[in-house]
């Protein structure tokens, strides 16, 4: 019998907690509650939970280190922040930190609920990759979630990942804005598409930097191509 997904809840006002526990138990999920980025991490390492919502300002250890400490244990646990810190600035530092959602405070509880299981489908659907990708020089293996340019090993974000291994899966054809939000982001994200544009040139770049034969070309207009460059 498969276990119930359990859902870890970072959060140090017993009354938000309350109101998240109730609406997780609502879609079936068993609830799991920490009131300070410590035991946040404890629960963590000890429950293997399969999504978390975190708070930033939190006692012990603030709701940053704990996204960050997470992200180098496993890069693939959906983690969506839950907070009052609304700037574009932690906004985005909350992104690249590598959390998939980001919710401001004060939230719709049935946002929240909606939000945690797209999470979980797209977690699925990752969970479900099982082959290595390989193009000339370039290996891509989604089990062990690591790349590789001929020997050296590029060291890429969740989100990175899941792009580059969108566009291995389809060579040289051309994918559009849209395509790429809907397959890596999920068909509810309501953020800027031009975050696609800023995680592509991270994993242009890397490519780059460790020489690799393969290339991501932008189609004026239309989207993105993933192919091999050209020796002439």
């Amino acid at each position: 019998m498969n276990r119930p997904v359990k859902i870890l809840t970072v959060e140090d006002d017993p009354n938000i907690t309350e109101l998240i526990e109730m609406y997780m138990l609502k879609m079936g999920f068993e609830s799991l509650i920490a009131f300070d980025g410590e035991e946040g991490l404890e629960k963590f390492f000890d429950e293997s939970p399969d999504c978390i919502i975190l708070d930033l300002m939190l006692p012990k250890i603030d709701g940053w280190e704990v996204c960050k400490t997470i992200r180098l244990e496993d890069p693939l646990i959906p983690i969506l922040m839950l907070t009052g810190k609304g700037e574009s600035y932690d906004i985005i530092k909350g992104l690249e930190i590598g959390a998939d959602d980001y919710i401001v405070k004060p939230f719709d509880p049935n946002e929240l609920s909606a939000r945690v299981k797209a999470a979980l489908r797209r977690t699925k659907i990752s969970g479900e990759i099982k082959e290595s990708l390989a193009f000339s020089n370039l290996k891509i293996n989604m089990q062990e979630f690591r790349v590789f340019a001929g020997d050296e090993e590029l060291i890429m974000a969740p989100k990175e990942m899941a792009l580059l291994y969108n566009f291995a899966s389809n060579p040289n054809q051309v994918l559009s804005r849209q395509q790429l939000l809907d397959r890596v982001w999920g068909y509810d994200f309501d953020g800027d598409p031009r975050t696609v544009d800023v995680h592509i040139k991270r994993v242009r770049d890397k490519l780059a930097s460790h020489s690799s034969e393969w290339s991501i070309t932008t189609i004026r207009g239309i989207g993105y191509r993933f192919e091999e460059k050209s020796h002439d």
